[in-house]
């Protein structure tokens, strides 16, 4: 599509985001509110208490990070009268009828004006407690689909999942929704409502037993990975996530539903500018542990393919998508946003990118201010050599250097 088509469907336009201060949705903001700036308003739904806990979270997590640089520096002196203009924050919580808004005066101009929905609300923890990751992932995705036929206006319903709602399995993986109880690995009897049930009564069974609020999480934890993998997914998060989609596409009616699928999310790759990331996030915990010299070995297949996409290319996806499935009465579309199809990244390009990095740019160590020197990642490709690796370069030393203790302690 031509850029000025998408800046012309934006222009004038009402957008609600939920999850508003999350990783994702932080750049979507940033993007609308930089190429756009004749977007009409940008409700920012963010959970909090009231008012005043809202906007200082606003303050703090979105605009007061250094993603917001390039548009400060555009703005100038007007910066936050125009981030005051453009953007509404809204205190709620997706886990509740309304999505947890009280204001009823705020209620109702938000039905009354709002173009497109963006649904980024969630949890991604894998192995999260599974009474909060079916509040959020699951039945959250069904209160804005229901907030969202409110809305007088609609042109779309835009909700952000993730690829591994697929689960594990190898090959091509079809951009086709899921069906109400259907299953990754054939089991029958998923019903989503029969889940909130068994997760309610063993919950209200734990409250009886006044289980410390340890065992309380530990449990739920537990039950959400046995529930996942009942069914063939793998962990909670890409579980809740499925049944999630199931509801929106069960409930929509003649809502216009874009599901967006990407894969591994990185740091921006041009916009607002290359490397922006926050926090250590799933495959970057693997730069930052080689880097540090913690990482000398790593066990998978060599020509293991990473499908990682930048977050700044899946925002444009998301903004394209919605354009293009705008008022389209009833429909469900989904793209998975990925790499692994035009531009492959295996596990021994990894190595060598790391490689390369690290010694041009090493880490510094806090300890003593030298330069950490790290060598190529030894990709094993069997737990075998894994358990040899191991032996020579941890246990065997280890071994020399208790038996040179306990010569030293005789003489």
């Amino acid at each position: 599509m031509e850029l000025t088509s998408v800046l012309k469907f934006l222009e004038n336009r009402t957008i609600l985001v939920t999850g508003a201060t999350g990783f994702l949705a932080k750049i979507f903001v940033e993007k609308i509110l930089r190429v756009q700036p004749n977007v009409k308003k940008l409700y920012l739904l963010l959970r909090a208490a009231d008012d005043k806990s809202a906007m200082q979270r606003f303050n703090t997590e979105v605009v007061g990070k250094d993603l917001f640089k390039v548009l400060r520096e555009k703005c100038g002196a007007n910066f936050t009268t125009f981030i005051s203009q453009r953007t509404t924050i809204v205190p709620g919580d997706i886990t509740c009828e309304n999505l947890g808004v009280n204001d009823t005066n705020l209620l109702e101009e938000i039905w009354k004006e709002v173009d497109i929905v963006v649904n980024l609300a969630a949890t991604t923890n894998f192995d999260e407690r599974y009474d909060v990751a079916l509040g959020i992932n699951t039945f959250g995705a069904r209160h804005v689909l229901n907030f969202a036929k409110k809305c007088n206006k609609l042109k779309v319903l835009l909700h952000v999942s993730t690829a591994y709602v697929c689960g594990e399995k190898e090959g091509l993986m079809l951009e086709k929704p899921y069906y109400m109880g259907e299953t990754l690995n054939g089991t029958l009897g998923l019903d989503i409502e029969v889940e909130k049930k068994v997760m309610d009564e063993k919950l209200k069974q734990l409250k009886a037993e006044n289980a410390s609020e340890k065992s309380i999480t530990t449990t739920m934890k537990e039950l959400g990975l046995e529930r996942a993998r009942k069914y063939g997914w793998p962990n909670t998060y890409v579980f809740t996530k499925a049944m999630g989609e199931m509801l929106l596409g069960k409930l929509k009616e003649e809502i216009p539903l874009v599901i967006n699928r990407p894969t591994i999310i990185t740091s921006t790759f041009k916009e607002p500018f290359p490397g922006w990331v926050e926090g250590i996030r799933t495959i970057d915990s693997l730069a930052v542990g080689y880097g540090k010299g913690r990482i000398t070995c790593f066990l998978g297949n060599p020509k293991t393919i990473l499908d990682v996409i930048p977050a700044d290319m899946v925002v444009n996806s998301m903004i394209v998508s919605m354009m293009a499935h705008a008022d389209q009465r009833g429909s469900e579309t989904i793209y998975q946003i990925g790499s692994s199809v035009s531009n492959p990244l295996d596990i021994t390009n990894l190595r060598d990118y790391g490689f390369n990095y690290f010694t041009k740019n090493p880490w510094i160590n806090k300890v003593n201010g030298k330069p950490i020197i790290v060598g190529k990642v030894n990709v094993l490709s069997s737990m075998d050599s894994f358990q040899r690796y191991m032996a020579l370069h941890y246990l065997l030393p280890l071994k020399v250097c208790f038996f040179s203790q306990l010569l030293t302690k005789k003489k």
